[in-house]
């Protein structure tokens, strides 16, 4: 019996050929961000008023954190801002990321945005408009 065809990890095949694919302009994803912004802001004005300073900074990231990082690593693959703008999360593969890559991409914008938000800004001149944070986890914007 031959048993070098058989391994652990399934095949992993593009879901999209490199000449189909359109990426997130930077509009698009500021956009995506004000919207997913001004969901998030009720929840952490309610929280400001109820809690102390630096309470309500550490739970405001943790409510970010939590709904960009379940969102984008759901089958929708998007936060509700990047779904209303026709946008997605994949990695290389077009495949869904894991809640562990969803989350090290969120951590990420903040080392985008520490250096002066270049990072963020990178997309504006790389081939497939990854930011910073992008290249970090892997991921890439899609138009879904």
């Amino acid at each position: 019996m031959d048993y070098q065809n058989y391994t652990s990890e399934p095949p992993t095949t593009d879901l999209f050929p490199q000449h189909n694919i359109v990426y997130g302009s930077f509009w698009e994803r500021f956009a995506a961000a004000l919207l997913d912004g001004f969901i998030l802001i009720i929840p952490t004005y309610i929280l400001q008023y109820m809690m102390d300073n630096i309470s309500s900074y550490m739970v405001s990231i943790l409510i970010n954190w939590l709904y960009s990082a379940f969102l984008e690593s759901s089958e929708n693959q998007a936060t509700l801002g990047k779904r209303a703008l026709g946008l997605k999360v994949t990695d290389m593969n077009g495949q869904r990321i894991s809640f562990a890559n969803a989350s090290g991409r969120f951590f990420g914008k903040y080392v985008s945005a520490i250096i002066l938000c270049i990072g963020y800004l990178m997309m504006l001149w790389d081939d497939k408009k990854q930011t910073l944070h992008d290249k970090m986890a892997g991921t890439l914007v899609v138009k879904s």
